[in-house]
């Protein structure tokens, strides 16, 4: 049976007592007092009341016939999801031995009988108040451990990647000292090593601005169209063999900053272009609809699992491909913040083997239509004019 937990704030306390007296009495002062009491009169209903809507408190009577509360409070805390719930003992047993016994079977306090109310209700919320600290306290110290091992993510990740381009560097260069004939080739090689550490360790101090909101945005009215096609060239290069389209079927105005937009989609794309295969498609597609502006960039690569679809938004967020390395994580979570920070929304799109569709909105966008059909542009170049449409 699936435990379950009261959707409210107002804390549900278990009463348990094969006196019906006790009962009412309980209950009627804890509802009084702005609680939510609900009693059962032995300890095999308790069980399963528990088991069936989790108490944040059970108030448990010693003596009952059948299974008395020592044994119930055994049970409920060998149950993992039950073992964490205070449990007060109420008891007309005065006993030390009594008392220890209760505390060794893992009682959290002890009320002997007949008792006074205020004092019921001290020990109750004195014990809900500790439960509560201590619910805290090991949420605090779980989301310290996922830092920690973030923390060791991060450093054993930008290490690799960073040694790995200090090696694009070094070894080019030792090897122009020795060859005069390749010299230009190899001293290329590390200058483009270079670039790329340098990118990397300025994305690293980007995404924490842009996290911290110390990064400036700089809103200006911009041309989506000419953007997106200015990026496409830029890339062109790096995608090889791969079919870059652009599809639009207006030019689109946004406001908005203009080099970080570029950057998105720089990002986006050199995204794309890892995981297409040498001879895949890139689609990337514009629209507007009620001042909003939709940028889409589709691949056919190998897909991202669902579940990991809000992960690789996270900063030092990847999923690891098969025999693949994926850095250190920042691009996408650059383009989330970036995206956050014009106010945007973004996401993916994508099955494992059917490609994925990042996509992210701007909003405050206009749009102006063009006689005919509007702007296409094909795998070998980009012209502004062009008037094909694109599936």
């Amino acid at each position: 049976m699936q435990t379950q937990t009261l959707g409210t704030t107002v804390p549900n306390i278990l009463i348990v007592d094969d006196t019906p007296a006790n009962l009412l009495l309980l209950a009627s002062m804890l509802k009084e007092r702005g609680y939510q009491p609900r009693t059962v009169s032995s300890g095999e209903r308790a069980l399963e009341a528990a088991r069936l809507l989790r108490p944040d408190l059970i108030l448990l009577d010693v003596n009952m016939p059948g299974m008395d509360g020592f044994e119930v409070c055994r049970r409920l805390k060998a149950d993992p999801a039950l073992k964490d719930i205070p449990i007060l003992f109420i008891s007309a047993l005065t006993d030390t031995t009594v008392k220890v016994k209760a505390f060794r079977v893992g009682g959290d306090d002890y009320i002997t009988k007949p008792f006074q109310f205020e004092e019921v209700e001290a020990r109750v919320r004195t014990q809900l108040q500790l439960h509560r600290q201590r619910q805290e306290l090991q949420s605090s110290y779980e989301q310290l451990h996922r830092l920690e091992i973030l923390r060791d993510s991060l450093t054993h990740m930008v290490v690799h990647d960073m040694r790995s381009l200090l090696m694009s560097i070094t070894v080019p260069l030792e090897l122009a000292i020795n060859s005069e004939e390749k010299r230009v080739g190899y001293i290329q090689k590390a200058q483009e090593a270079t670039s790329k550490l340098n990118e990397m360790m300025a994305l690293m101090i980007d995404v924490s601005r842009l996290e911290s909101g110390r990064m400036p945005v700089h809103i200006c009215e911009c041309g989506l169209n000419q953007i997106a096609q200015a990026v496409i060239e830029s890339v062109r290069l790096t995608a090889g063999n791969r079919q870059l389209t652009l599809c639009a079927t207006e030019p689109i105005s946004v406001e908005c900053d203009a080099d970080l937009l570029r950057r998105i989609l720089e990002n986006l794309l050199n995204n794309a272009i890892k995981f297409t295969p040498a001879e895949g498609v890139i689609e990337v597609s514009l629209s507007a609809l009620n001042g909003v502006a939709r940028v889409a960039v589709r691949d056919d690569g190998c897909g991202i699992p669902p579940e990991h679809h809000q992960e690789i938004f996270e900063k030092f967020g990847q999923v690891q491909g098969e025999g693949q390395h994926l850095g250190t994580g920042l691009g996408l979570a650059f383009c989330k913040f970036a995206v956050t920070a014009h106010a945007g929304s973004i996401g993916v799109v994508s099955e494992p083997s059917h490609g994925s569709t990042f996509w992210f909105t701007l909003p405050n966008a206009t749009t102006a239509e063009l006689p005919g059909q509007a702007l296409f542009s094909g795998a070998n170049s980009i012209g502004s004019e062009a008037s094909s449409s694109c599936a």
